[in-house]
């Protein structure tokens, strides 16, 4: 049976497409979006469809194709533009942004030329519709094309006519919402954002402090008769909405400036009355009250002011101590749209909360003071509310009001740039010690190695990102149980090649930081201690960068290394194939290594070489290596006399190791040890000795050495 075709002038446009050539299905296009009156999911295909031409005709042309670009007038880009009307539906101008930013790359200087004519021509016209439009597209395509835009925003008269503008008489508030629009979108660009400050601040203020109900109050009193229903043209009141707006804008205009010094009365030249403004501090507390309060309505403009104003410390401090606040800020971001600006505004005001200053290495250290000293003003000096201990009292405040569960939600359907904060935030967090368990509990071990496995590596955007993520996951993994931590879909070798990633130095800074090369240490050698598989990868990924560090010229990461190893080694596998299998000459090398690392002049190390060798001895080749190494039973017995009891415990059983070893290799070992003075020694660790186990082991050694057993 022959199917029913189908009928309706979509499918009719359908079938036509198929047939037409790519300027033919452009033209059509353009004579639906023209048409009007259309249902919004006909509108938004066509814009799909258009858009995906557009899409494709920069491959095309490449090929040596006409452009499409060529049948698009000035009419067609008009039509295009005016989809991004506010006035039209969420889901018709984001397919229209869509569409405008795929002409925008295809025709090049044709098209900045169309959309520079559209935005001075409808500015010119000067009617309600023609500016709503105008502002409207120049929010829009701010992102787009900044500098284009900017030029436009900057030509001579536009900013300085905004004023008078505004304080017409308009049918609706919606001239102002876009404008306010435009002006935010704006101070994306610096210097149209000195522009803004320049030109538009004065009635910026006055919107912002405008009191709606002395508004009503005073109206009242010249005509009591008079309909003052929210919205009315007369009443001339800005809506709650306009306000939020404003406030915004305001924000981002006083957040980057460096606080002002009061004025100098005492100045002749300086005025005697000094006009009001409102603070970023003032502005910080109303969107505060906005989101605690109403945050339905009112959250999107709360929180994008909030994004700016939180950059101040004295904002930060005021957020953090407020725990109704970060409840309201948690909830916000558990209920914000996935990848929407509201999320990623939420996220960043989290970021600013908790950000540590970047650590300094000895010589960035001796600049900034100089700099501080060179500074007759001292502006250069640090500000005390951003030093660590206010930075990790808001951490915690942060992580009390339930933010990772949230973190981790919401990092499933994260867009990179949001999951980047996820991650920022997660790793400063993870600074606190007493959080690192509870951050393992509630998921932040799993989001964390998803993230880094997840992010392309090849993307040099990421790769500061996995590293970040990498240290943090090695932070909580040095003060958990790994025990506790893995198991299920989340097996403790996922794990490892995060850690592993961080050994290396980071390629794009220019001097090397050493902090994450040693809590990556330190994680793999908890996870070492666990079992014979988790050793056996760690080896397999790692071992050539793990053998590097033995011999860096920084004791803390020698230490942490020869701990690594310490715990590889408790593997009789890999003990064997690493250190005792002496026929190999890199096992020979990788031996004389740790014996000499065991006669280090730090404490730290020598106890965790110890402890290798200790586990090491029980290998006969081993035994017979360090007999007839130069120094090597005086080593042993140096430990044997440490005053750090720890110390002197794994020397004692070193050589307790060595003396029961079996025939010709031990009979040597006793004979070597007793010509370096092993009997007094011994006798000297029992009466000087504490600890029980300790005393016992050299008991049981003098007894050997002295032939009594």
């Amino acid at each position: 049976m022959a199917s029913v075709p189908a009928t309706g002038p979509q499918a009719h446009a359908t079938a036509i497409h198929k047939d037409l050539g790519r300027e033919d299905q452009t033209l059509l296009l353009f004579a639906h979006l023209m048409e009007g009156g259309k249902e919004d999911e006909e509108t938004v295909e066509s814009l799909g469809k258009l858009t995906k031409l557009l899409n494709d005709d920069v491959e095309a042309t490449k090929k040596g194709e006409k452009s499409i670009t060529t049948v698009i007038d000035s009419d067609c880009v008009d039509t295009i533009l005016c989809y991004l009307d506010m006035r039209q539906s969420d889901v018709v101008r984001g397919h229209a942004v869509l569409c405008t930013s795929a002409y925008l790359k295809a025709a090049g200087d044709d098209g900045s030329k169309k959309l520079s004519a559209f935005f001075l021509d409808r500015v010119q016209r000067g009617t309600y519709d023609d500016y709503i439009v105008a502002f409207c597209v120049a929010a829009t395509i701010f992102p787009i094309v900044p500098d284009l835009t900017s030029e436009l925003f900057l030509s001579e008269g536009f900013l300085p006519s905004l004023g008078p503008l505004m304080r017409r008489k308009w049918k609706s508030r919606k001239v102002e919402t876009a404008c306010l629009e435009m002006l935010n979108a704006a101070c994306m660009h610096s210097h149209c954002r000195e522009a803004v400050q320049k030109y538009c601040i004065d009635w910026l203020e006055e919107i912002v402090d405008q009191d709606t109900e002395q508004v009503i109050e005073s109206m009242h009193t010249i005509d009591p008769d008079i309909n003052v229903q929210e919205g009315s043209v007369s009443m001339r009141r800005h809506s709650i909405h306009v306000q939020n707006l404003a406030a915004v804008v305001l924000t981002k205009l006083r957040a980057v400036q460096p606080d002002q010094a009061p004025p100098n009365l005492s100045d002749p030249s300086q005025p005697r009355v000094q006009p009001a403004t409102t603070s970023v501090e003032d502005l910080s507390k109303k969107f505060t009250q906005m989101l605690i309060k109403d945050s339905e309505h009112s959250s999107q403009a709360s929180v994008e002011g909030l994004a700016y104003a939180s950059i101040r410390s004295k904002v930060k401090e005021e957020l953090a101590n407020n725990p109704e606040f970060l409840k309201s800020l948690v909830k916000t971001l558990e209920t914000a749209p996935p990848r929407s600006p509201l999320m990623y505004g939420a996220l960043s005001i989290f970021v600013n909360l908790t950000q540590y200053r970047p650590a300094l290495t000895e010589e960035q250290k001796r600049i900034s003071q100089l700099k501080a000293y060179a500074d007759a003003a001292g502006k250069l000096q640090p500000d005390p509310l951003n030093d660590n201990e206010h930075v990790s009292a808001r951490c915690k405040r942060v992580f009390e009001a339930g933010v990772t569960p949230v973190l981790v939600t919401i990092s499933k359907t994260s867009s990179v740039a949001s999951l980047t904060l996820v991650i920022s935030i997660l790793n400063s967090l993870s600074m606190t010690p007493s959080m690192r368990g509870p951050l393992a509990q509630q998921g932040a071990v799993r989001l964390l190695i998803g993230a880094w496995t997840n992010l392309p590596e090849d993307d040099p955007k990421n790769m500061t990102v996995r590293r970040t993520a990498a240290q943090a996951l090695a932070r909580i993994l040095i003060s958990t149980n790994p025990m506790l931590v893995f198991g299920g879909s989340t097996p403790m070798s996922t794990a490892i090649r995060p850690l592993v990633h961080i050994l290396l130095p980071d390629q794009s800074a220019e001097t090397r930081d050493l902090l994450p090369t040693f809590e990556s240490l330190m994680a793999l050698t908890n996870l070492a201690a666990v079992d014979d598989d988790t050793r056996r990868t760690i080896v397999r990924v790692a071992w050539k960068d793990i053998e590097e560090l033995l011999l860096y010229n920084n004791p803390r990461i020698t230490t942490a290394a020869v701990e690594l190893v310490c715990n590889i080694v408790q593997s009789p596998e890999e003990a064997e194939s690493l250190f005792a299998d002496t026929s190999k000459p890199q096992a020979q090398t990788r031996l004389k290594i740790l014996v000499a690392l065991a006669d280090a002049e730090d404490a730290a190390t020598r106890s965790a070489a110890g402890g290798a060798l200790a586990a090491l001895t029980g290998y006969e080749t081993v035994v017979k290596a360090i007999t007839e190494r130069e120094r090597g039973p005086e080593i042993i017995l140096g430990l044997c006399e440490d005053d750090n009891e720890d110390l002197r415990h794994r020397g004692v059983f070193v050589l307790l190791n060595m003396i029961t070893c079996e025939g010709q290799t031990g009979k040597l070992a006793r004979e070597k040890l007793m010509s370096k003075g092993a009997v007094e020694i011994m006798r000297e660790v029992v009466t000087r000795t504490k600890r029980r186990e300790i005393v016992e082991l050299a008991v049981q050694a003098l007894k050997l050495l002295l032939g009594k057993e």
